[in-house]
């Protein structure tokens, strides 16, 4: 059966019309627009493919087609998106995946069972911790301690948005019970990229090489206030300009280690600053910066974690103050799987005539917690203007298309595979 993607782009219009508004898509989860795209999925599901839709104990939605042996493949993403989000972010891995099961359904009974997920809250948008449907059903979530305390801006507590939804928080780690009883023995997911490389590229999408890894911390400038025209310059202890400094060089730190290859590319961002008293006439006391370091390789990120706490040491001394550190997040890299990989990359020589790319994702997805545990691998669409989380985010039609008809023929090549041998890159299995 030929790759189409008329369908997909198609149901991602409707999609789209249903639930965004003058300021972009309003998917965010446990909100009234999210269960209604969910009803769309599941309506859709049951009059185009003949399957209804069960949820796990975390609030994942899947559809399964049983296959002749044992077994499984699991294929998705997410509905959910930020505020005022892009119309393709998460939805365009579920909305292919309908297709993945329409396609299958076609064909008659596939080797191995064919599951479509979408996961809870990959956004994280309205109580602030992303991935938590697809880490729990991975096992790597502690729900009671990390989630049973999260309030959003108006104060409703989480367990309470969640159990409106008919999500007790109670029963979440049953998600990951049920995804080992699923058997699942290869992950496949379609995304944006959601920045600008295959933009400058040139390129419609490209095989991931992995999830970074991420290390953040929150620092300290601990110095003393003074009036700024009383204080001569040689006898402050100005905590910002030791903050400023400390920028500086993490962006020095990511440049040095980053190479030309796309696996060897790296990041260091501070995104947060605070000061202390932060007047005009003062000499800042105190300041906070955030400091967010990725990269593919684990040793390439410990080293950067290490050049860049030896550079807030310098700048603290240069400046007369003091730094303490604070971990926020510590996230491992996450390297996919080489033989879905090869399949990825496959399904795109076939669609385009030419070599996949190969490229890092700096943003964490469902696949960043599919990958401890079981063969994953993902493939991007190229996003324009090489932005997201926004409502400008797009793909150009022609780029969109390949992207969908190269991962439904990634889709083919797997299940050919899966229904001839296990893995043999990583043995992992549930």
């Amino acid at each position: 059966m030929k790759a189409d993607a008329g369908r997909v782009i198609a149901d991602l219009e409707e999609l789209a019309a249903l639930s965004s508004d003058e300021r972009g898509a309003q998917r965010v989860a446990w909100t009234p627009t999210w269960q209604k795209a969910r009803a769309w999925f599941a309506e859709k599901l049951a009059r185009e493919v003949g399957v209804g839709v069960t949820r796990d104990g975390a609030g994942n939605l899947w559809a399964s087609l049983p296959g002749t042996g044992a077994g499984s493949l699991v294929v998705g993403s997410h509905l959910d998106c930020v505020p005022c989000g892009g119309w393709l972010d998460g939805c365009l891995g579920v909305v292919a995946g309908i297709e993945v099961l329409r396609r299958v359904k076609a064909r008659g009974a596939p080797p191995v069972t064919v599951h479509l997920v979408d996961w809870a809250d990959e956004e994280g948008a309205r109580f602030g911790r992303s991935l938590a449907g697809s880490a729990a059903a991975a096992g790597t979530l502690d729900s009671a301690r990390e989630l049973s305390h999260l309030k959003d801006r108006s104060g409703v507590a989480l367990p309470d948005a969640m159990r409106e939804h008919g999500v007790p928080i109670e029963g979440m780690a049953d998600a990951a019970t049920y995804f080992r009883a699923r058997d699942v023995r290869a992950y496949l997911e379609l995304h944006i990229e959601q920045g600008p490389v295959l933009e400058a590229m040139k390129k419609p999408c490209a095989v991931v090489l992995g999830t970074m890894g991420v290390e953040r911390h929150l620092l300290s400038f601990t110095g003393q206030t003074a009036h700024s025209g009383a204080a001569p310059m040689h006898l402050r202890h100005d905590a910002f300009l030791a903050a400023a400094e400390f920028a500086l060089a993490c962006r020095a730190v990511a440049v040095e280690r980053s190479g030309k290859a796309p696996r060897s590319r790296v990041v260091a961002t501070c995104g947060v600053v605070k000061v202390e008293p932060n007047f005009v006439t003062a000499v800042p006391g105190a300041a906070e910066i955030s400091v967010d370091l990725r990269a593919l390789d684990a040793k390439v990120l410990a080293g950067m974690l290490a050049a860049a706490q030896r550079a807030s040491k310098a700048a603290a001394k240069r400046h007369k103050v003091s730094v303490a550190w604070r971990p926020l997040m510590h996230i491992a890299p996450r390297p996919f799987d080489q033989t879905l990989m090869g399949f990825a990359a496959r399904g795109i020589k076939e669609i385009t005539g030419a070599t996949a790319p190969q490229i890092p994702s700096g943003p964490l997805h469902d696949a960043s917690e599919m990958a401890g545990i079981v063969p994953t691998a993902m493939v991007f669409a190229q996003s324009s203007p090489g932005i997201s989380h926004t409502r400008l985010e797009d793909t150009p039609r022609p780029a969109l298309d390949k992207s969908i008809r190269a991962f439904l023929l990634a889709v083919d090549h797997t299940l050919e595979h899966l229904g001839h041998e296990a893995l043999p890159s990583s043995g992992r299995r549930c």
